[in-house]
């Protein structure tokens, strides 16, 4: 768990909004579930009347932009993230709304123990380079009968779907595995006395290729792929489409944590 990544890669690659909103941008096109993954996430959510709501990873706030009617002025919603340029698109984005902002590490939450009655980490936990140090700090944090919701991707989804499709040229998926759908609930099971795997049934139905080569130059762990150059990617891809269509399976979900 304590595996370490490369933080200065992931600063890099967070330290605008724009690769983000790349990635973004496929799913709200193509995907194939209109439900949309946001929208989900939420109907899973758990507020109650009072609860302090704290967010790691709070990315650009989009994801809250049409939520907010979901709290009462008695709840109070802390924004963070360890990018201070993704804060400061997160407040542009939302506004004061009763809400508190702050740039944080997750291995090192600068709140006191037991003060927030859910927390929020989606699509970041595999980023988090002592895993172990940042989950106890959560734990730190959540009141006693608390809920912590996660989300992540699993190790079948887009990513080892784009590697298969160029393993001819030694493209192998060397997708950040620390933190998935699969191994999530042995890692988390070790802090929360119940964790509940719930998953999201999705897909991409890409008909814009460029788009998706986009998508792949936005990934830091799809260099080796980008490295082809587009117009290669393009036939490559262009070849597996039907009737006009790439179909790309999405493997994605949340995990529902308790603090007994």
């Amino acid at each position: 768990m304590g595996t370490i990544n490369q933080p200065g890669a992931v600063r890099e690659q967070y330290k605008t909004a724009d690769k983000l909103n790349t990635r973004i941008s496929i799913h709200e096109k193509y995907s194939t579930n209109k439900l949309g993954f946001g929208n989900w996430l939420f109907s899973h959510y758990d507020f109650s009347h009072e609860n302090r709501i704290l967010e790691l990873g709070c990315g650009t706030g989009e994801m809250w932009k049409t939520k907010l009617h979901m709290l009462d002025e008695s709840m109070k919603l802390t924004l963070t993230d360890f990018s201070e340029n993704m804060v400061s698109v997160a407040k542009n984005t939302l506004g004061p709304a009763n809400i508190l902002y702050g740039v944080v590490d997750i291995e090192h939450i600068p709140y006191e123990d037991n003060c927030f009655d859910r927390i929020i980490a989606n699509m970041m936990l595999y980023h988090v380079p002592n895993l172990d140090r940042g989950l106890s700090e959560i734990k730190r944090v959540l009141k006693k009968g608390g809920y912590f919701y996660c989300a992540t991707y699993g190790e079948n989804g887009i990513m080892p779907f784009i590697s298969n499709l160029f393993r001819e040229y030694g493209i192998t998926d060397n997708s950040n595995k620390n933190f998935t759908l699969q191994n999530g609930y042995g890692i988390l099971e070790s802090y929360f006395s119940h964790v509940e795997r719930l998953d999201y049934e999705d897909s991409l139905a890409v008909t814009n290729v460029d788009d998706l080569l986009d998508y792949v130059d936005s990934l830091t762990n799809m260099s080796s792929v980008a490295k082809l150059g587009r117009q290669t990617i393009n036939e490559i891809l262009e070849k597996e489409m039907v009737d006009g269509v790439l179909n790309i399976p999405k493997e994605y979900g949340m995990f529902v944590c308790r603090k007994g």
